[in-house]
C-alpha cells in the first residue's frame, strides 16, 4: 500500500502541474541588452520612456535577464518612427473632438550577438491609444498607455515561433 502510495507521489512529481522549464521563450538566449531606442519624432522623451517600458516588461515576463551589451546573449534595438495623434466625434455646437487617438509606429529588430542570427525584424509595430480630452485626460496619459500596450507587444515578439 506504501509502495503504491509513494508510486503516485512520484508519478505527480514528475508529470507537474503542466508548466515546462523555459517555456515559449528561446533556449539558446539568456540575456539580452535592450538598446536605448532611437527616434525620428520630436517630442521629447518618448524612446527613453518606451525603451523603460520594454525593460520593465523583459525583466518581469520573460525569463531573459537584462545585461550589458559585451556579456548579453541578443540585442534589441528600436527606433521610433511617429508619434500620432488623431481627432474624432466632434461635439456639434463647439466642434471640438471629444476623443482623440495617439498611435506610435516603431522599428524593432532583435538579434543573436554570438550568431548573428536575426530573431525579430518588425519594420514597423504599431499602437494606439484613445483618451477623451474633454473628460480631462490629457495626450500624456494616452501616450503612456500607447508605450506600455507597445512595449508588452515587443515582448510579445520574443515568443520561440518553432516551440
Amino acid at each position: 500500500m506504501v509502495s503504491i502510495l509513494v508510486g503516485m507521489v512520484f508519478c505527480a512529481l514528475l508529470s507537474g502541474c503542466g508548466y515546462t522549464i523555459g517555456g515559449p521563450y528561446r533556449g539558446d538566449a539568456r540575456s539580452i541588452c535592450v538598446e536605448m531606442f532611437t527616434s525620428k519624432e520630436f517630442r521629447r522623451d518618448i524612446e527613453f520612456e518606451l525603451t523603460e517600458a520594454v525593460k520593465k516588461r523583459v525583466s518581469l515576463d520573460t525569463p531573459y535577464r537584462l545585461a550589458p551589451r559585451s556579456s548579453a546573449d541578443t540585442i534589441l534595438k528600436g527606433e521610433v518612427l511617429e508619434q500620432n495623434v488623431a481627432a474624432y466625434a466632434p461635439d456639434r455646437l463647439s466642434r471640438l473632438a471629444r476623443e482623440k487617438t495617439v498611435t506610435l509606429a516603431v522599428r524593432i529588430e532583435w538579434k543573436h550577438l554570438r550568431t548573428g542570427q536575426v530573431l525579430v525584424d518588425k519594420p514597423v509595430l504599431l499602437q494606439a491609444a484613445d483618451y477623451l480630452p474633454a473628460a480631462g485626460e490629457p495626450e500624456n496619459f494616452a501616450r503612456e498607455k500607447a508605450i506600455d500596450r507597445l512595449a508588452a507587444r515587443i515582448v510579445q515578439q520574443m515568443y520561440d515561433e518553432e516551440w
